[in-house]
């Protein structure tokens, strides 16, 4: 395993390899990989690695035992390569001659077929509204397949309840016992009041932090909030945090705050995901995945996502991102007269004379009174841009 992507390793937790043989094979050929090259099969109900093989002239084989047929496994190349195969219990084949990993041509399932030509389909669609028809047209003449059960637990809640019932009552019986016919079932079961829209007030929920404490959305009222969804199990979260984390040093001084609810599973992948990451925000999640509460009520169907919350309360803003976030939050918390930029010692403020600096208690302070202040290292200050003030609160 001379080549073993230690990225991976730390990611996600491994479970002893399966090495009984079973009906479920898959032979592969690849091009342009490197002789030794590790490939790992992950469990994606379970976000565990299950089995591994090592390629060798650009070819490799898998024969790993599973208890569940047809099921979903992804197969890695890398931390960021990857492709999803339906597998079922014959012997199937793997072929990236012609094509780049992710999109190899999978033979020997009837299952991966179906989910390939259903991809094509979405692909060629043009609107959000014909692929969200299209998706609920395929549930609807599929009851028997799992790929529908599977498709369902992702889009209920973008069908609505009163559709996702339809559709799961129409479903099979060994569909409505599956796993994801159980996370159907949670959903349509959950009391949840209508995802609130931009324009419209934000809708408050608690939830736990890493440390087990109770944590509400409403605690930083005031604040321009950035809600953000994500896991650490997601490769794209990951691969995005690095600039997250330099948006939040930038604006964290001007009344931004991150609140961020990780749909993970696992307490110790997750918190171990924050340190590594060096997020130092906010953090919740109540470990139930994609089943996540504050997930199901603002519609959540991928991540990374995000809502950006005014310091009213108000949402005015969704999936924003790197420099698309950033000219957001200038235009919010930036006035005339405030320029906030980044070196090589953190992040520098430069106010303009037309700002006033008061204390605590609301007394207007000269210039030498806030340079003595902001020496002492014992004052933060605190900008209101409605006002045009900044306040020296104690830290």
């Amino acid at each position: 395993m001379k080549n073993f992507n230690l990225f991976l390793l730390i990611l996600i937790t491994f479970t002893t390899f399966g090495q009984n043989k079973s009906n479920f094979s898959l032979l592969g050929k690849t091009k342009d990989i490197s002789d030794g090259t590790i490939l790992l099969l992950q469990n994606p109900l379970s976000n565990k690695f299950i089995d591994s093989t090592e390629v060798k002239n650009n070819t490799f084989i898998i024969k790993t035992a599973l208890s569940n047929f047809p099921t979903k496994i992804i197969l890695w190349r890398d931390g960021s390569t990857a492709k999803s195969i339906w597998v079922e219990n014959k012997k199937m084949t793997f072929d990236a001659t012609d094509s780049s990993f992710q999109d190899a041509i999978i033979n020997g399932s009837i299952t991966d077929s179906l989910a390939t030509q259903l991809r094509k389909q979405t692909r060629e669609l043009k609107s959000y509204e014909e692929i969200v028809a299209n998706e609920i047209e395929f549930v609807k003449n599929n009851p028997n397949n799992i790929l529908s059960a599977h498709n369902l637990s992702i889009m209920a809640n973008v069908f609505g309840k009163k559709k996702s019932t339809e559709l799961f009552n129409n479903l099979s019986i060994e569909n409505k016992q599956s796993h994801y016919g159980k996370i159907i079932t949670n959903f349509l079961n959950l009391k949840l009041p209508e995802t609130p829209k931009i324009g419209e007030k934000y809708f408050d929920f608690s939830m736990n932090n890493q440390k087990g404490e109770e944590k509400k959305l409403s605690e930083l009222d005031g604040k321009v909030i950035l809600l953000e969804f994500w896991a650490s199990w997601c490769l794209p979260c990951r691969k995005e945090n690095p600039e997250l984390v330099s948006t939040y040093v930038r604006f964290k001084k001007l009344g931004f705050e991150i609140f961020a609810v990780s749909l993970d599973e696992n307490k110790e992948n997750w918190i171990n995901a924050i340190k590594k990451d060096n997020l130092n925000w906010k953090h919740v999640s109540d470990l139930n995945g994609r089943n996540n509460f504050a997930a199901l009520i603002y519609n959540v169907n991928g991540i990374p996502d995000n809502i950006l919350i005014d310091k009213n309360g108000v949402i005015i803003g969704r999936n924003l991102r790197g420099e698309k976030l950033n000219k957001k939050l200038s235009k919010i918390l930036l006035k005339s007269g405030i320029e906030v930029k980044q070196n090589k010692n953190g992040t520098s403020i430069r106010v303009s004379k037309s700002i006033i600096w008061k204390d605590e208690s609301g007394k207007e302070l000269n210039q030498s009174e806030v340079k003595k202040m902001l020496e002492t290292k014992m004052y933060t200050p605190h900008l209101d841009t409605e006002k045009n003030i900044i306040v020296l609160k104690k830290s």
